[in-house]
């Protein structure tokens, strides 16, 4: 069995399971390719952070399953799974990813809607009379 790195990354409502396996650095996103998935350049590069960071981007192949979310919130979850993934790889891996802050969920989701309420923070208008 070849080696691949599996692990798991949650942003806001996405959840992302992503394989990394020594390649060709093919990136595949729900049997689409990434640039097709995400659909933005800034999206893209947000993913691609910790595989630049580790000088890796060309010598492994992610494959990810993603579900839940908008698409931000799809590419932050795919960030901290390949991340994970490669902290599972070497300890050095994992301590440049740490300092950098990539293995850090990003734990902000959006406030409920509170009732009486127009949202979760902004009211109704006031009137005197």
């Amino acid at each position: 069995m070849e080696n691949r790195y599996s692990a798991t990354g949650k942003r806001k409502n996405a959840i992302a399971t992503v394989i990394v396996r020594p390649g060709k650095g093919e990136r595949i996103i729900n049997g689409r390719t990434i640039q097709e998935y995400l659909m933005s350049d800034v999206l893209v590069k947000d993913t691609e952070q910790p595989l630049q960071l580790l000088q890796v981007a060309e010598s492994f192949d992610v494959v990810a399953s993603v579900r839940g979310g908008g698409l931000s919130g799809q590419s932050g979850a795919i960030r901290l799974g390949i991340a994970r993934a490669l902290a599972l790889i070497s300890e050095e891996n994992r301590k440049a990813l740490r300092k950098s802050g990539f293995l850090t969920r990003d734990s902000r989701v959006v406030e409920r809607k509170k009732y009486g309420q127009a949202g979760a923070r902004r009211r109704y208008q006031f009137s005197k009379r």
